[in-house]
C-alpha cells in the first residue's frame, strides 16, 4: 500500500486549548438541540461525540481531480454533533436552523428529490457501509456547525465526514483509516449529492492538520502531515467572505473538471496528471479548434499550480515564508488568469472585487487568492500580523460585519468517540 501520514511536532499549546474550547461548546449546543428535538438521554446514558473540522485549500486550486497535488488544512471550525440508536428504520437527522430530516434505510439506492440535499449524503454514506459489510441501522444525530455554508470551507465534506465516524462507531464493523473514510465520503457526495468532486476537501476533514496530498493514484492517495502555525511565522490566514455563495453554482465547479478531462481524453488519457506536456505543447491549434480556448486555459493552469504545490510544500517545511508566499500569490493570478474561477460574469464579479480590495490594504506585504471551488465563497489572505486588525476592519467595512474572519489550524481530523 502506498498510503502513508507522516508528522511532525510544533503545535502551540494556547492553539490546542483554544480548538477545545471550540469544541466543547460545539457539542453543548449540540446536547440542547438532540433534548429539544429527540429528548434528554436516560440517566446514565451515554451519547457518541462526532466532529468534523472544515478545511482550507492552502494551494493545489482544482488539482485534486485531475491527480495532481495538494497542500489543505482543516480550520478550527467544524461540525459537532450527538448521536444515540433510535431502534427504528430512520435516521432522524437535526441541524441547529434548519428542520429536521428523516432518511428511511428501507432502501439505500439514490434519489434524485435528494439531490443536493442533506438527505443524499446520510444515504450514500449508508450506502457506502452497506457495501463494507455494515447493517445499517436507524439513529438520531443532532448537528451545529460553526462552518460557513457556501465559503469555500467545505461543509459539505464535513457533515460527509461526521456522518461516516457516526456510522463507523454505531454499526458494527472494521474500523477506516482517515483516506478510506474520505474515499467513502467523496462517493457520497458524487454519486448520491450530484456534485462531481474529486478527493481533497474529505482528504483534508479527515485526516486534520496541515496536509499535503498525492492523488495520482486516486484509490491509493498519498499524505503528509506538517504541524505549522502560519502565526509563528509572522502572518495570519485570513478568510474573506466575499458576500456570493457559490453553493447553487454546481455547473460551473463542474465544468472545470469537464474540460480538464476532455483535454487528457484527446490523449487517450483520463486525466491530466497522465498527459505529457510535450503532446500538449504540440497539440495547442487543434485543441483550442476543438475544445475551445477556456479548456486549454484550464490545462495550463493545471500544471502551472501542481508545480507551485511542490514549491509551496517545500517552502513550508523549509521554512521559508517569503517563498510560500510569493508561490501564492502567482498561484492566484494563474487561478484568475487561466483557471478563471474567480468570476462567472461581468456585471456581478464579488469574488474579483474583494480580491482587489484586499490586495490596496497589503499594498504588497502577504498574499491573497481565490479560495476553494471558487465563484464566490471566500478568498484567502496570508495577513502580515501587525496588519490583521486594519485588514479586517477595512474588509468588513467594505463587504459587510463578520466579512473577515481568522482562523487557526486544527490538529485533530474527523472522528467519533463515546462521551
Amino acid at each position: 500500500m502506498r498510503r502513508r501520514v507522516a508528522r511532525h511536532a510544533g503545535r502551540k499549546e494556547n492553539t490546542m486549548n483554544e480548538t477545545c474550547a471550540g469544541h466543547k461548546d460545539g457539542f453543548e449546543r449540540a446536547r440542547q438541540l438532540f433534548c429539544r428535538e429527540f429528548g434528554e438521554p436516560a440517566a446514565g446514558e451515554r451519547l457518541l461525540q462526532v466532529h468534523a473540522p472544515g478545511r482550507s485549500e492552502i494551494a493545489g486550486n482544482h488539482t485534486d481531480h485531475e491527480g495532481g497535488h495538494v497542500i489543505a488544512g482543516a480550520l478550527d471550525v467544524a461540525v459537532n454533533a450527538l448521536a444515540r440508536p433510535n431502534g427504528l428504520g430512520v435516521v432522524r437527522l437535526a441541524s441547529d436552523g434548519y428542520p429536521t430530516i428523516e432518511v428511511s434505510l428501507d432502501s439505500l439506492d439514490p434519489q434524485d428529490a435528494e439531490k443536493n440535499t442533506t438527505a443524499s449524503l446520510v444515504r450514500g454514506m449508508a450506502f457506502r457501509m452497506a457495501q463494507d459489510g455494515r447493517t445499517p441501522a436507524g439513529f438520531d444525530l443532532a448537528m451545529t456547525s460553526t462552518i460557513p455554508v457556501g465559503g469555500g470551507l467545505s461543509s459539505s465534506a464535513a457533515v460527509e465526514a461526521a456522518l461516516g465516524r457516526a456510522m463507523e462507531a454505531l454499526w458494527e464493523g472494521r474500523s477506516y483509516d482517515a483516506l478510506e473514510m474520505a474515499r467513502m465520503s467523496q462517493f457520497a457526495e458524487n454519486v448520491y449529492f450530484g456534485k462531481p468532486c474529486g478527493l481533497m476537501d474529505q482528504a483534508s476533514v479527515c485526516l486534520g492538520g496541515l496536509a499535503f496530498i498525492d492523488f495520482a493514484v486516486p484509490e491509493d492517495p498519498v499524505a503528509r502531515r506538517l504541524e505549522f502555525d502560519f502565526e509563528d511565522h509572522g502572518y495570519a490566514l485570513c478568510l474573506v467572505d466575499v458576500g456570493s455563495s457559490h453553493a447553487d453554482l454546481t455547473d460551473a465547479y463542474a465544468a472545470m473538471p469537464q474540460e480538464m478531462q476532455a483535454v487528457a481524453a484527446v490523449f487517450g488519457k483520463k486525466r491530466l496528471c497522465e498527459v505529457d506536456q510535450d503532446d500538449f505543447d504540440a497539440h495547442v491549434p487543434e485543441l483550442r479548434r476543438d475544445l475551445g480556448d477556456r479548456a486549454v486555459l484550464r490545462a495550463i493552469h493545471y500544471w502551472r499550480e501542481n508545480e507551485l504545490v511542490d514549491k509551496r510544500w517545500a517552502a513550508l517545511n523549509a521554512p521559508d515564508i517569503d517563498a510560500f508566499l510569493a508561490c501564492t500569490r502567482t498561484s492566484g493570478a494563474s487561478s484568475a488568469m487561466f483557471l478563471q474561477n474567480v468570476s462567472c460574469d461581468v456585471e456581478s464579479q464579488p469574488a474579483m472585487v474583494a480580491l482587489g480590495l484586499a490586495e490596496r490594504v497589503l499594498d504588497g506585504r502577504g498574499a491573497t487568492r481565490i479560495h476553494g471551488g471558487g465563484f464566490g465563497g471566500t478568498i484567502q489572505c496570508f495577513v502580515p500580523l501587525d496588519l490583521v486588525e486594519e485588514f479586517s476592519d477595512r474588509m468588513d467595512a467594505w463587504l459587510g460585519a463578520g466579512s473577515c474572519r481568522r482562523y487557526r489550524i486544527s490538529d485533530r481530523g474527523a472522528y467519533a468517540e463515546w462521551e
